[in-house]
């Protein structure tokens, strides 16, 4: 069954205004364009809201589903793994189009995404198709061509291993490197561009431009994806930031201020979306900032604010909202978890590392932050993507393409081991089939949802597009939540998720507004949670869940927990049935 849970926490704010209006003496005025008097004005400014109740709504009434993070041909990983398509492939397969994958199987989406970022590494962008393709740069260097004679020979497995750890290890021969400086880079780069333009169609699909900047030493993740609000004549005034130095760093401090630069530069407008935290190794949301061993200061608190309005929750390697060991009364703390150790498994799990992985925990560690620096790091909004590296959105249980190309449908996928070493084996059967964003924008342009995300107006699903409202504000009565528009009731007297609940009237506790359906060719829904995380007086952080309402005529035990929904999986057959209420 389908679980819809919307993890919130409210920070206060402030908002206040002052409007001066002088009183009139008269019933009536004179100006330059005549008179005016009472009841002509009233006239103009009717008290009764319009009949048409749709009429003057300026509010989001609809979310939009997509993916910030998918990777083709042109991400170093993915080509060394076996991916073929490139970004004309992976947008038109996104807008519903059937391609035929990597692997040679056909391919398509049971419903078109509403929009699309192609994130490719920056490290090295664009090698491999040029190593395929034995282009005249690659087959002068005696490494490249050797590499190239392999995979025409029938020796691609040999030659991705030997490509792959001569990168990681830093024995990549220099002529072959695709440093930014590089011609070959910043045509891959316009490449990248004009495939996100051509398949940009305002009010019907979204292709925005972006990137991903693959922080990873030590196998530590520390990754973002850079997703720009621009058009290409701004994004093709820079290059992508990248971690191999002298070119770039592996700090995310470096990461903003070439953020910050570019904004200054062309007027622009980008943010960044971290994830997988849970493979950081305790170094994704920090107390003491890695490499410095210091507490993290305001500058970052702030900068770190200003930047990373979103975290990436859930995605292919694994759900990154809660944990067990932290969530102990949290039956669903357990879903889709990967905590072996790092990305690589280079270095072994350790429980103290686990509060800074989970963007629940971060949530509560943020607010605990605000209290000591007066700003808070992790006040984030969530999405969910796929980070698959088939150039192929597909993470539909029945449609799952997995997370690499040699990953594609076939007999032995569920057997093969997905990352190995001598201390630990995360296998591909163990990888999540999710997830999506969803954008509540006003419209489907690269503007409006750029500033939806930029609000934090989202929200995270590992693939189902089931639509979840959520508002805070102190005037909500029951009847708000008996409409067939809540949203009317929500953005009138309230705040919509992400946003800033400001102090309390007195005598007032806040209230909260919450709606869900169920994805229409999806499960049904089991229940609507609210996680309150909080810093009690003493300092430490809490939290707790609050079932808010649930299907069928279930009843709370005496401990308040909820009896399980049920289950019509069929383990065996990989099947379920959708006829549990």
């Amino acid at each position: 069954m389908e679980n819809a849970s919307m993890r919130a926490t409210l920070l206060a704010g402030v908002a206040s205004f002052c409007l001066a209006i002088p009183a009139l003496a008269q019933e009536q005025v004179g100006t330059d364009t005549g008179t005016l008097d009472k009841a002509s004005a009233e006239k103009l400014f009717p008290a009764k809201r319009a009949y048409s109740p749709y009429a003057g709504r300026e509010f989001p009434t609809r979310p939009y589903f997509g993916d910030t993070h998918l990777h083709t041909a042109f991400s170093f990983d993915a080509g060394a793994f076996g991916a073929r398509l490139n970004p004309d492939d992976a947008y038109r397969f996104a807008k519903g189009e059937q391609v035929t994958a990597s692997s040679g199987q056909p391919a398509k989406l049971s419903r078109p995404l509403d929009f699309l970022v192609v994130t490719d590494h920056s490290d090295n962008m664009g090698f491999f198709p040029d190593l395929l393709a034995g282009k005249p740069n690659i087959m002068a260097d005696p490494t490249g061509r050797k590499w190239h004679d392999m995979i025409m020979g029938g020796q691609g497995a040999d030659a991705a291993i030997e490509i792959i750890v001569a990168f990681s290890q830093g024995k990549f021969p220099k002529p072959l490197l695709y440093s930014p400086e590089s011609d070959a880079y910043r045509s891959t780069w316009q490449e990248i561009i004009k495939a996100a333009e051509e398949a940009n169609d305002p009010g019907r699909f979204t292709a925005m431009i972006g990137y991903e900047w693959t922080s990873n030493t030590g196998g530590n993740n520390l990754q973002r994806n850079v997703i720009f609000r621009d058009n290409g004549d701004k994004a093709s005034q820079v290059v992508p930031y990248v971690v191999l130095k002298p070119f770039g760093s592996d700090d995310p401090r470096d990461l903003w201020k070439w953020m910050a630069a570019y904004e200054e530069k062309t007027g622009g407008h980008v943010l960044a979306i971290a994830h997988n935290g849970n493979l950081s190794n305790g170094r994704m949301f920090p107390i003491i900032e890695p490499g410095t061993g210091k507490p993290i200061d305001r500058e970052y608190a702030e900068t770190r604010a200003k930047w990373e309005r979103l975290y990436e929750a859930t995605q292919i390697k694994g759900d990154g909202e809660a944990h067990p060991y932290l969530s102990p009364n949290d039956e669903f703390a357990n879903f889709e978890r990967w905590d072996k150790g790092n990305l690589d498994l280079s270095e072994l799990k350790k429980a103290e590392m686990l509060q800074h992985e989970y963007a629940r925990s971060a949530l509560k560690l943020g607010l605990k932050l605000e209290s000591e620096l007066g700003v808070n790091p992790y006040k984030f909004g969530m999405v969910g993507s796929t980070d698959s590296h088939t150039g192929l959105a597909a993470i539909e249980e029945d449609n799952y393409f997995g997370k690499t190309s040699a990953m594609e449908p076939n007999a032995e996928r569920t057997s093969t081991p997905f990352v190995k070493t001598d201390k630990a084996t995360i296998y591909e059967w163990e990888t999540s089939a999710a997830g999506y964003a969803a954008v509540w924008a006003t419209e489907n342009t690269r503007e409006s949802l750029f500033d939806a995300m930029e609000r934090r107006e989202t929200y995270a699903t590992t693939g189902s597009r089931m639509l979840v409202r959520f508002f805070g504000g102190f005037e909500f009565e029951e009847a708000d939540a008996q409409t067939r528009s809540p949203a009317i009731a929500g953005y009138t007297k309230g705040v919509p998720m992400g946003g800033d609940l400001g102090p309390a009237p007195e005598g007032k506790a806040p209230t909260f507004l919450v709606a869900a359906l169920k994805d229409p060719i999806g499960a049904n829904l089991d229940r609507y949670q609210i996680v309150k995380g909080w810093v009690d007086a003493q300092g430490a952080v809490q939290e707790k869940v609050y079932d808010v309402a649930w299907s069928g005529d279930r009843k709370p035990g005496t401990d308040g927990t909820l009896p399980p929904v049920g289950s019509t999986v069929d383990v065996a057959n990989a099947n379920w049935t959708n006829t549990v209420d």
